[in-house]
């Protein structure tokens, strides 16, 4: 499994359908597609919501992105991310 950060910014239409419900759908969407909830946050600032996730392969990742977006109107950028300890072996590796 690779680990995923998902950055996401409401829409105000987005806005409007917040809802646990709307959150358990999502999660649900996100273990669909192989997905595994490593944090979920909202935040303050550029970004409204912090995604970690881990899934098999970057498509299935990507069609994860997409489809949460057409879920909750809430649109994401999905970055592949690894731990500062595997970067710094493939950095060495270089």
């Amino acid at each position: 499994m690779a680990t995923f950060i998902l950055t996401g910014k409401y829409s105000s239409e987005a806005l409007r359908g917040i809802s646990p419900q709307r959150t358990d759908e999502a999660e649900q969407l996100i273990t669909k597609f192989g997905g595994n909830i490593q944090a979920m946050y909202a935040t303050l600032g550029e970004n409204d919501l912090v995604l970690i996730l881990d899934f098999p392969s970057v498509e299935d990742a990507m069609k994860a992105s997409v489809a949460l977006n057409r879920l909750t109107g809430v649109g994401f950028t999905t970055s592949p991310a690894v731990t500062v300890e595997e970067f710094d072996k493939l950095a060495a590796a270089t």
